[in-house]
């Protein structure tokens, strides 16, 4: 991401009062969305009179810290069972490459892994991450083009649970979020793996593009109320100096970004780290 976005915009006060019109406007721009700049602009205000530029950057800072949780959610193995994780998001986030980046790290930290190609609708999507799985040497379980993505993953459990395989990776059909009837297929898989597993999918997580500004937060609100999102993967922030749309998520949905996306390399993945993504934006 690209470093300091607002402090461009703060140079401009050095010295002097902040331009309330213009803070908002860049909170905006910066896909903070119009609840979490409301929460900012009100802390700047508290503060009485005039902001200075540094002012407006350390408040602004220590609200979004509060936003953002203190410590990310570890992903553990689990005793006896393999921890299933749902990732879901509309076409061109990127959200394929990311479920086998996410497999890339977990191998990484000693882990097993079974993908899924449950995209069963667009074929390149199977043969792209099949790519990917040859490519980092993690398996990859697949069934014909067009074929039930829920028996599919069904499938995917209980081979992984039988092996022993900790991780189980359901790469599902892109889809938008304004189609009912895709929407419904989704909770479909998530009703088939809770069959085999009550606690199952364990995460269900959302591919957001950082790009697309403030139609990922009606993404991650439609998904939200489709299948009870627990977590965001928020991908192409390299050479961007936006992100706004992790704490917009957070404040509103109460949910987390769990990694990032950085790059096409399958290395340019990693947790979120809400102080490195605090510095990188401001």
């Amino acid at each position: 991401m690209a470093a300091g976005f607002f402090k461009t915009f703060i140079a401009r006060f050095t010295g002097g009062p902040v331009d309330w019109i213009d803070l908002e406007e860049t909170l905006i721009r910066a896909d903070f969305g119009v609840s979490m700049t409301g929460v900012v602009l009100k802390a700047m205000r508290a503060r009485g009179g005039e902001v200075s530029g540094e002012t407006a950057l350390q408040v602004l800072r220590e609200e979004i810290l509060k936003i953002l949780p203190s410590e990310s959610t570890s992903l553990a193995a689990l005793a006896s069972r393999p921890h299933t994780i749902l990732i879901a998001g509309v076409n061109g986030t990127g959200k394929t490459t990311s479920c086998a980046k996410l497999a890339n790290w977990l191998k990484s930290q000693n882990h097993s892994c079974l993908l899924v190609a449950a995209d069963t609708f667009r074929a390149a999507a199977i043969e792209q991450l099949c790519a990917w799985g040859a490519k980092l040497g993690i398996e990859v379980m697949r069934s014909q083009y067009q074929g039930d993505a829920a028996a599919l993953c069904y499938d995917a459990w209980n081979s992984a649970n039988r092996r022993n395989i900790e991780f189980l990776l359901c790469d599902t059909a892109g889809r938008l979020h304004t189609k009912s009837n895709l929407m419904q297929e989704l909770a479909k898989v998530v009703r088939i793996l809770g069959k085999q597993d009550p606690t199952a999918p364990h995460e269900k997580w959302i591919v957001l593009d950082a790009t697309t500004g403030s139609n990922a937060l009606v993404q991650a609100r439609e998904f939200h109320k489709a299948i009870g999102l627990t977590g965001v993967i928020l991908t192409k922030l390299d050479g961007s100096g936006k992100g706004g749309i992790a704490i917009a998520i957070q404040h509103e949905l109460g949910i987390p970004t769990r990694f990032i996306g950085t790059g096409e390399k399958e290395t340019d993945f990693a947790p979120f780290d809400r102080e490195k993504f605090v510095d990188s934006l401001l």
